[in-house]
């Protein structure tokens, strides 16, 4: 390996990664000429069949201000809008979609995909965006400059599927049982835990520091 590789496993819908986006992007900066970046989607909601927001409505809204204080980030009123008023609202939560439009803006920015994983989680909870809807993804084509023909084709092909599926499965073997989680990978076997739910930038950076000294 040129670099070791820090791997993020996270979810779309994580509330807690979404208030820990603030924290990877930061790392990421920090550690740009020490670190290469992979982001796996974990698959956190993946029913058989659909299941409406007012099924987990009642424990996103308890769980809502400790994400806020612990972590500094803010839920935005349209995203709030369907938590509160769950009867009312159309959402259907799934992860596949949002892994699937991960998997293709990283093939087009591998070395942004700390930030497209940022900017995923930002639509959906602060700017209450439907991940599940294709048109949530039409905003983010303009900031990367993506053709919206090609990636809407990508985005319902088996192909792009598959990947965010496999994402997953690696996930699954990573033994990730909660998000975030985050691993330094410094050879092809041997992966270093540095990070399992909310971690501070300071802790964070700390632990990296040492896994990269051991290692060096």
């Amino acid at each position: 390996m040129e670099k070791p590789l820090l791997v993020y496993c996270y979810d779309a819908y994580c509330g807690w990664c979404y208030g820990f986006s603030k924290v990877m992007t930061a790392v990421a900066e920090t550690f740009k000429n020490d670190l290469n970046f992979e982001v796996l989607s974990g698959g956190m909601i993946l029913p058989e069949k659909p299941v409406h927001i007012g099924i987990s409505a009642d424990y996103i809204l308890k769980a809502i201000p400790n994400v806020e204080e612990t972590t500094g980030v803010k839920f935005g009123s349209d995203f709030l809008w369907h938590i509160k008023n769950p009867d009312d609202s159309d959402w259907y939560p799934n992860s596949e979609k949002p892994a699937i439009a991960l998997c293709i803006f990283k093939e087009y920015f591998p070395e942004r995909a700390v930030e497209i994983a940022s900017d995923l989680q930002y639509a959906l909870h602060f700017e209450g965006r439907d991940l599940t809807d294709n048109e949530a993804y039409r905003h983010l084509l303009d900031k990367y400059s993506i053709n919206s023909e090609i990636f809407y084709e990508k985005l319902n092909s088996e192909e792009y599927k598959d990947q965010a599926h496999y994402e997953f499965s690696l996930v699954s073997q990573l033994k990730v049982n909660g998000y975030p989680t985050v691993f330094i990978q410094t050879k092809e076997s041997t992966f270093h835990m540095v990070a399992r739910g909310y971690t501070s930038e300071e802790d964070l950076t700390e632990r990296i520091r040492g896994v990269l000294g051991n290692a060096g």
